[in-house]
């Protein structure tokens, strides 16, 4: 029996057929002899095999090939990976510019994985409406930046209502990731999309401005609009994996433009003569933001720790 895997509890996983018929399974032992080095090797997302016993235990028996996926370096298991989900036609990063605030390097890290794994991504600016005159000037360079090189950024907030109906029009009859910081109102925008209560919203710690995790689970949530919106814990830190040094500018866009005029081809925009790159960083047609996010990518090839 075939069907998409709809949630993961750690233990256990929520496996819906075509015909909208739910199977609570658990993954046989061989998927982590498959060299499978992940936290968990079967993702919301996935299409898989089932086997179904007559007393209604279930067994997924095999994982379909995936068209993509979004993975990071698990947090405190560096030698595995953390899949967030797999088989998705659309990412949404929410990112808030303070309560709590999401870095440019987080953005970048989003972002480069989304690159490399073939998974388009809107930027959602959320909170907008908590913001003061400094907050929306840096929103507003934000989305300069990122819309000039070419993704796609929509300012919203769940308050007032702004930019829902662009969010709801982009995710019809998708499959989508929301992804972001915890606190940055993942809960929120479901509820909104929904039209109902279905996610708990969390509160902001007062004395980090951080997000409390509301979600610790993975789960597929069907949007009134025909769109389906995976909603995953909150994420710290994206430190990328499996990245290749030669390869890391080909997933910034720019760059990778303007790596096109360098004088050697392997050149790797550090400090190589006839760099275009650092032309381009010097004469501020390439953001020294997302130049230091490349560099600091960079480290992640080797053996250093990635920084947040």
């Amino acid at each position: 029996m075939r069907g998409r895997v709809i949630k993961n509890t750690g233990n256990t996983y929520l496996v819906r057929t075509a015909n909208g018929t739910d199977f609570v399974c658990i993954a046989k032992g061989h998927f982590r002899l498959k060299g499978i080095r992940s936290t968990s090797p079967v993702v919301v997302g996935d299409m898989v095999l089932m086997n179904v016993n007559p007393d209604g235990t279930a067994f997924i028996t095999d994982i379909e090939e995936r068209s993509n996926y979004i993975v990071r370096k698990a947090s405190n298991l560096s030698k595995h990976t953390h899949i967030l989900a797999a088989n998705i036609d659309l990412a949404l990063l929410c990112i808030t510019v303070r309560y709590p605030e999401t870095t440019t390097v987080f953005i970048d890290r989003f972002l480069v994985t989304a690159e490399a794994y073939t998974v388009p991504v809107i930027l959602v600016f959320n909170k907008i409406d908590l913001y003061n005159e400094e907050d929306d000037a840096y929103l507003e360079a934000l989305i300069r930046l990122y819309s000039v090189i070419g993704y796609r950024c929509v300012k919203t907030s769940m308050v007032t209502g702004e930019g829902l109906n662009e969010i709801d029009e982009a995710t019809k009859g998708k499959i989508i990731l929301l992804a972001g910081h915890s606190g940055v109102g993942k809960s929120s925008i479901i509820n909104a999309l929904k039209g109902e209560y279905v996610q708990k919203v969390g509160e902001i710690s007062d004395y980090h401005h951080k997000g409390m995790h509301t979600t610790t689970y993975s789960e597929m949530i069907q949007l009134n609009n025909g769109g389906f919106v995976i909603d995953t814990p909150g994420i710290k830190g994206f430190g990328t994996i499996n990245m290749v040094a030669a390869e890391v500018s080909h997933y910034f866009p720019e760059i990778f433009k303007a790596s096109e005029n360098c004088k050697y081809y392997n050149c790797l925009h550090l400090n190589e003569p006839g760099c275009a790159v650092q032309k381009a960083v010097e004469e501020h047609h390439i953001s020294e933001s997302r130049y230091h996010s490349y560099l600091n990518i960079l480290e992640d090839t080797g053996d250093g720790k990635y920084r947040i």
